[in-house]
């Protein structure tokens, strides 16, 4: 046993690392396109509301990933889901070393479904359908919404005091997003960093119900701002500047389109990823001037992320999952 729980441990900081180099430095990094708010209040605000998440909106997407779509409180439940979330970020680490487009969302839903199909885990199949039916429903809203609300937003009469308006209204749509983030694509850390917990406090037949207990939380919530630092750079830019010709403006409505789309899967419990409703939102607000102001060959990496790191996933951690269920590890 003494083998697995670092195994855990090191994994667990690994995936929110990568979440935080992935996630939070595109999130960050989209609210720097607002160069008069100060960068540290858009990370402290990220933050803030990212450990306060789970107490505001309690942890149902977390929990999607530890007992939905898998039943990993059966026995070797716990070391089929470290299979899934090892090959989660393997596979997106390939994927982005060769310039391709991926999720770390997708990769995990792949990754914990796959290993838990090898290992010979009851699968539910209902769950995951509508998982992946949430998922690619997500940026369909964000598209609507960024769309209709553009709309809107080129019919308010410009004032004198409209760039202040526009950074007030950036503010509170930040707010907004940040809290989409935390009650949503942000769960997978607390559904990893819950595993690794309960198999540090029971072994590995104690995968069942997560908590969050503060003071983890606050150290969750400092590796993910970390990696994000690391990763503010090569990512921060990517979806304001690569996918269209974008004004501050067109960020508000983008941000206000993917939080609602976002938000809209909570309620189903399903993990849904912000950065491509994101991405969907600054297209549709975009569209709303004109299809050439949008970069196409960027948007279409959107579903290039979903046919080559689902089913990458999904197919490597099967075959892991299939060899620890050869192995008999229980």
């Amino acid at each position: 046993m003494t083998g697995w729980v670092p195994a855990f441990t090191v994994t667990a900081v690994a995936f929110v690392l990568v979440t935080g180099a992935n996630d939070g430095a595109t999130l960050i990094g989209l609210g720097l396109r607002f160069p008069d708010v100060p960068g540290w209040l858009t990370a402290a605000l990220l933050v803030a509301v990212l450990f306060a998440g789970p107490y505001l909106v309690g942890i149902s997407v977390a929990r999607t990933f530890t007992e939905r779509l898998v039943a990993f409180g059966a026995a070797g439940g716990a070391a089929a889901f470290l299979a899934g979330v090892v090959t989660a970020l393997v596979v997106v680490a390939v994927l982005t070393g060769r310039g391709l487009p991926t999720s770390l969302t997708l990769a995990l839903i792949g990754g914990i479904t796959g290993a838990g199909l090898g290992a010979g885990l009851p699968v539910s199949w209902s769950w995951v359908g509508v998982v992946l039916a949430a998922g690619a429903a997500a940026p369909v809203a964000g598209l609507v919404l960024g769309y209709l609300l553009g709309v809107l937003a080129a019919r308010i009469p410009a004032t004198r005091r409209m760039p202040r308006l526009v950074r007030v209204a950036h503010l509170l749509a930040y707010g907004l997003q940040s809290l989409a983030y935390a009650a949503n694509d942000g769960q997978k850390m607390i559904a990893v960093a819950g595993v690794a917990l309960a198999v540090r406090a029971g072994g590995l037949d104690a995968v069942g119900e997560i908590d969050v207990p503060p003071p983890w939380m606050a150290a969750l919530a400092g590796l993910f701002f970390a990696g994000a630092l690391a990763g503010l750079r090569r990512v921060g830019a990517r979806l304001g500047r690569g996918l269209a010709l974008t004004r501050p403006p067109h960020i508000v409505c983008a941000e206000v389109a993917a939080s609602g789309a976002v938000l809209g899967s909570v309620a189903l419990g399903c993990p849904v990823s912000i950065t491509q409703s994101i991405a969907a939102g600054v297209v549709g607000v975009a569209a709303r001037e004109g299809v050439r102001r949008i970069r196409w060959q960027q948007v279409a990496g959107i579903a290039l992320a979903w046919v080559v790191t689902l089913p990458a996933a999904m197919l490597l951690a099967t075959v892991a999952g299939l060899v620890l269920r050869l192995l008999g590890v229980r």
